[in-house]
């Protein structure tokens, strides 16, 4: 007779053993076809994979100065899963100089950080000194897991262009993210052309596989080197600023806030950007550069803010060139169009205050007294032509073209991060504002670059460097070349704005009537023929000191605007400024006459109180 439970429980035992068997026959697929961290562990113990930096590109000067290099820095590293349970904390603070608190939280937030692995190395402690480094060497084999990592950190050469070159500081987890060429502790360009030419810059990593014995020392290459790759040198850049005028610019701004941008206006190149106040960028370098920018986000003049292309203004009388060669491109008026001006603009109870001058005149006349009235005239008449136009809709976003046209409204696209866009309003805006109840003499001011218009410096240089073209300009840029690449043609290419060579012939008569018998009289010079128009920017406060022009007339080298907040009239500071500039830049340097004049501007101070800045 057959005993089923028996026959039973050997089915039983028998399932378990096989289910057994198969646990362990997946468990060993997963860990060794799924799984690498066995390989990860084996590899770790057998070699030691050391990171080589490439050295960062440097930058000079469009004239070879030497702006940006290297220089040595040690950082130590730590690879966890061989310093676990095997450092003696106490030996390795006391030669590192640190407390044994800071090791903790070191080595807790190594643990945090994004792409942490225990079989790689991470950064522990950066940019040790040359002294430091020698010290620690010596003793670096009594901590296991603990190596030294030769890398190169920035020089910045001048206390000038701080805002141009940008700087350098540890990657973020949100660079990590985005590109997966950085790891912890990595470094990135931050701002300026560090920024923006980062990937250029940085070259890239090389990679040195060494061997090592059982007890974890190093023996030597990895099949003598076969699979190492070297590191690839970053590319070098060369900028279109000229450092001789870049200083001069910031000598002149000290104790003032604003900017000078000066653009070569054949090629778009920036010869000088000033934002004043500014920083030198030899702090924002080493262990010191997080305390040292702490500080100054925290100064109320705002020093890390490039007011060239972050500042928005109003652009006061500048503006009133766009506004000649959109009414004449438009049949507006003709050259020989005059209007009076009985000290300013009136019509139907509205009031424009202008200064004194002859009455009636014409456009170039008006271009060079700066006459507010011809200007608000010129508006009034075109954005009420309904005949042309239909409505003052189309009539205003007519206008607006032109000014995208001529660079406002957008932003020109420079090879710098940060830049803004201004403020130039359309028939939407102002419908939305007055509920589609307005008209030529409400949005009056903006004809004088005042109401809702704002640019930026730089859109203001760029103006100045259309009008030395007769009708085209170039994207500016702040990098005249990078090692072995050509140009970028977005910098190359030339943008024509709607109004014709005709009108900006006309304009850069009025322009040169400024600097010969109007308000730029400051700017004259017998060696070259300077064009010219002030500003005066209307503020809740003393009003901004703005200047536009150019030189020569007829062979255009520089393009320049000067904003000084709150220094009044154009011709106050922004001419005379303006002046030394161009003579610098033209003549390679500044007579004795000229220099006498920059060291009293260097040590003007304008009180700005207590405000806001």
């Amino acid at each position: 007779m057959k005993d089923y439970g028996l026959e039973n429980r050997r089915f039983v035992i028998a399932g378990v053993a096989i289910t057994i068997v198969l646990v362990y026959i997946v468990r060993l697929f997963f860990l060794q076809m799924m799984s690498d961290d066995y390989k990860k562990n084996a590899d770790s113990n057998a070699f030691l994979k050391k990171v080589e930096f490439p050295s960062r590109g440097i930058i000079t000067d469009r004239n070879g100065r030497l702006l940006v290099y290297n220089q040595p820095a040690y950082d130590i590293m730590v690879v966890m899963r061989e310093a676990r349970g095997k450092t003696d904390t106490t030996a390795l603070c006391k030669a590192l100089g640190i407390t044994r608190e800071y090791f903790i939280e070191r080595m807790e937030k190594i643990k945090r950080s994004p792409g942490y692995s225990s079989f790689t190395q991470q950064l522990f402690m950066n940019q040790l000194s040359d002294k430091d480094f020698s010290l620690f060497q010596e003793k670096i084999y009594r901590f296991p897991g603990f190596y030294i990592q030769r890398r190169s950190i920035r020089q910045y050469q001048y206390p000038y262009a701080a805002h141009v070159l940008g700087d350098m500081a540890e990657v973020s987890p949100a660079d990590i993210e985005d590109d997966d060429y950085y790891q912890p502790g990595d470094y990135i360009g931050k701002l300026g052309v560090e920024r923006s030419y980062e990937k250029q810059l940085r070259g890239e990593k090389g990679v040195q596989i060494l061997l090592r014995d059982a007890h974890g020392r190093v023996q030597g290459s990895y099949q003598n080197g076969a699979l190492d790759r070297r590191p690839v040198p970053g590319k070098n850049l060369t900028l279109s600023i000229d450092l001789n005028l870049q200083a001069l610019g910031e000598r002149l701004l000290e104790g003032k806030i604003g900017s000078i941008v000066a653009i070569e206006p054949s090629t778009g190149e920036v010869l000088c950007m000033v934002s004043s106040p500014t920083y030198d960028p030899r702090i924002m370098v080493g262990r010191e550069r997080s305390r040292n920018h702490a500080r100054l986000s925290l100064d109320s003049w705002k020093p890390l803010l490039n007011r060239s292309i972050m500042g928005l203004y109003p652009p006061g009388s500048t503006f009133k060139t766009s506004q000649a060669l959109t009414y004449l491109s438009e049949g507006i008026i003709t050259p020989a169009t005059a209007f009076s001006c009985n000290r300013g603009f009136y019509f139907r109870g509205l009031h424009v205050g202008c200064h004194g001058h002859g009455s009636p005149l014409a456009l170039v006349d008006a271009i060079t007294t700066s006459c507010n009235g011809y200007f608000c005239w010129g508006l009034y008449y075109m954005i009420g032509n309904k005949k042309k136009y239909g409505s003052v809709q189309n009539a205003m976003n007519t206008w607006r073209d032109y000014m995208v046209s001529m660079g406002f409204g957008y932003k020109l696209g420079i090879d710098l991060p940060g830049e803004k866009r201004g403020l130039i309003p359309n028939a939407d805006f102002y419908d939305d504002a007055y509920r589609k109840s307005w008209n030529g003499l409400t949005i009056i001011s903006i004809s004088i670059g005042q109401g809702e218009v704002t640019l930026t410096p730089l859109q203001i240089a760029n103006l100045g460097a259309t009008i030395a073209n007769r009708g085209y300009y170039h994207i500016p840029h702040v990098v005249r070349k990078v090692e072995g690449e050509p140009l970028d043609t977005v910098y190359t290419r030339r943008h024509y704005t709607k109004a014709g060579r005709a009108a900006y012939e006309t304009v850069v008569a009025g322009m040169r009537g400024a600097v010969l018998r109007g308000t730029c009289r400051a700017a004259n010079r017998s060696d070259y023929e300077v064009c010219g128009k002030t500003g005066t920017a209307q503020n809740r406060g003393q009003d901004h000191s703005v200047f536009m022009g150019f030189a020569p007339k007829d062979d255009p080298k520089i393009a320049i605007a000067v904003y000084v907040e709150n220094g009044g009239f154009g011709a106050e500071y922004g001419v005379p400024i303006g002046s030394l500039m161009m003579e610098q830049y033209i003549n390679g340097k500044l007579s004795e006459e000229s220099m006498k004049k920059a060291d009293d501007f260097q040590h003007r101070r304008i009180s700005y109180g207590t405000r806001n800045r």
